[in-house]
């Protein structure tokens, strides 16, 4: 029953060993999901968990274990109880689905408070042992297993798996970091970094009516493509190495700073020019940061003088999954089709698919059956 493989992780920078599991002598038990997946794709956070950056026996997490968490699947076996979607809908095997990738408790503090994104008891995808049942603990299988309670949604028939297989990390992560900086109509915008993150969040800044969004990279395609994708301007660093010279770039693109900058690049180097290239009253984004340990220099005189603030944004509140499947349906037909695509790679071929990704050879790797 239910027998497939999984891309087991089992220490940083080793390749990806696949493996043959079942749940013949588990099964699924009550409340629980099993979805088949259709993509997974290779995110930021996969790629430095890969390097040993982002360690994950710091949040808890056990080696070896199934990395991959951005991803989209058909529903292929319920538990007793668990018949509806976060809408109420019916939900029955082949139903198309995502789901937040993390597991808040709903009873602490932070849950009831409708801060659940900060549980301090959350379990996610790629922490539990692939050693042991039920084995399905990441994105890089064919199957991945929700636990009893989990939140999913229903994908509208009108969008594919290419288009929504990024909706539950990077699209509704930058969804919660403009809520959570209170993006208003007519203010502008600097990202750092046009990955895949960064591309949602041009697009997205757009559609919540920023009046002017600057894009900042070092990847000319990457740069293209948010242009087409609206933004206004972009900064190529290859072109403009001078850090003080692209601060000052941003500031006559912005009027005088930007009112909110989104760090999406994860490298600790890049914050205190992105500080700099804040206006007064400039809501600073840390999103991509996430490796522990990781330090930077920065004038604290400047967040003082100038009332700016830096806001940390890690996962995201449940309904900015289900407004990240309204905002795709809403563009669908507007934006260019070439923004989410991406390079397919089937799972056999994960330790390829890394390493075309971590070299920027592709704008987004994806993993398929």
């Amino acid at each position: 029953m239910f027998e497939g493989r999984i891309a087991q992780f089992t220490a940083p920078n080793e390749p990806f060993e696949i493996r043959e599991v079942s749940l013949a002598d588990r099964g699924v038990r009550p409340g629980e999901i099993l979805v088949k997946v259709t993509r997974a794709n290779v995110c930021g956070s996969d790629l430095h968990a890969w390097h040993g950056r982002f360690n994950t026996r710091g949040l808890g997490g056990k080696l070896p274990t199934v990395l991959g968490h951005e991803m989209v699947g058909v529903v292929a076996g319920l538990g007793e109880g668990a018949s509806r979607d976060a809408n109420g809908g019916d939900l029955v095997e082949g139903t198309r689905v995502v789901f937040p990738y993390f597991f808040p408790c709903r009873v602490c503090r932070y849950c009831v408070s409708g801060r659940s994104a900060s549980c301090g008891r959350m379990t996610m995808a790629m922490l539990a042992s692939s050693a042991e049942p039920p084995y399905y603990v990441g994105g890089f299988a064919d199957y991945f297993l929700l636990p009893a309670g989990a939140l999913v949604y229903t994908v509208p028939d009108s969008l594919t798996d290419e288009v929504v297989s990024g909706a539950n990390c990077a699209l509704a992560q930058v969804m919660q970091a403009f809520d959570r900086a209170q993006l208003g109509f007519g203010e502008t915008v600097v990202i750092q970094g046009a990955g895949g993150l960064g591309l949602y969040a041009t697009a997205l800044a757009k559609a919540r009516g920023a009046a002017t969004v600057v894009v900042v990279d070092a990847v000319a395609e990457r740069l293209e493509l948010a242009r087409e994708l609206g933004a206004d301007a972009v900064v190529d660093i290859t072109v403009e190495p001078d850090e003080r010279a692209r601060v000052k770039r941003v500031h006559q693109l912005t009027g005088g700073g930007a009112d909110v900058a989104v760090e999406l690049v994860g490298a600790p180097g890049v914050v205190n020019e992105g500080i700099k290239m804040l206006g007064r009253f400039g809501r600073y984004l840390s999103v991509g940061n996430i490796g522990h340990g990781q330090t930077y220099e920065a004038d604290p005189s400047r967040l003082t003088l100038t009332n700016k603030s830096i806001v940390g944004v890690s996962l995201y509140e449940p309904d900015a999954l289900g407004r990240s499947l309204v905002f795709l349906d809403s563009v669908r037909d507007k934006l260019p089709k070439r923004w989410l695509e991406s390079t397919t790679f089937p799972l056999a071929e994960i330790n390829e698919a890394f390493r075309a990704a971590d070299r920027r050879e592709v704008v987004r790797a994806s993993i398929v059956p």
